[in-house]
């Protein structure tokens, strides 16, 4: 296979189903966080919040080339915005920053790597950019050290597990059913059985 950084017609529209599957399983995961926030308090957007980074993950370890996570995860806020999500296109600037956590992690690989470890850090990557920026929206400032502290770890564990390791599995059994034959994914597991 010729290494190409360009993007097929097919890995295009993976990339697209992908951001629009995700953004609607996103917004029903705000129900989720509603309901969770109203028992467990305000710290429940940081367990959560993991699994708003997935599709970076997923979309990048299929097609495994750059810039797959952040477009996937800004297709993913743009289908949220499309379906009326309240937070309007302030997403779409949401959608970028933690597109670019996780893409920097790839990024630091040279988009060479796609194992769990690395998965697990591109979640970690996009809870501390989302992590800045929320930061930055809600004034974290005048919280307490010791709040923030918990906020920052839990959510990086999030992005770790609801993200990376969920993305994960979820890419091992797609590959599994076979649907990925063709893409960068499976040629890369290929090559690496025959070595």
């Amino acid at each position: 296979m010729t290494e190409t950084n360009g993007w097929t017609l097919r890995e295009t529209l993976i990339v697209a189903v992908l951001g629009a599957v995700f953004g609607v399983l996103y917004l029903g995961w705000v129900q989720v966080w509603l309901i969770a926030q109203a028992i467990f308090g305000p710290v429940t957007m940081d367990v959560v919040m993991g699994f708003w980074f997935i599709v970076s993950m997923i979309a990048a370890a299929i097609i495994r080339k750059p810039g797959v996570a952040l477009i996937s995860e800004v297709l993913a806020a743009g289908t949220q915005i499309l379906l009326g999500s309240p937070a309007g296109l302030l997403l779409l600037f949401t959608g970028l920053v933690q597109g670019a956590g996780a893409e920097a992690v790839f990024a630091a690989t040279r988009w060479k790597r796609y194992s769990l470890p690395v998965l697990m850090a591109a979640g970690v990557g996009a809870a501390i950019f989302s992590f800045i920026y929320t930061w930055i929206r809600f004034d974290y400032g005048a919280l307490a050290p010791g709040l923030l502290v918990a906020m920052f770890a839990i959510r990086c564990l999030s992005g770790a597990v609801l993200g990376g390791f969920l993305a994960w599995i979820t890419v091992n059994s797609l590959y599994k059913t076979g649907v990925l034959s063709g893409l960068r994914i499976d040629h890369d597991r290929r090559a690496a059985a025959v070595t």
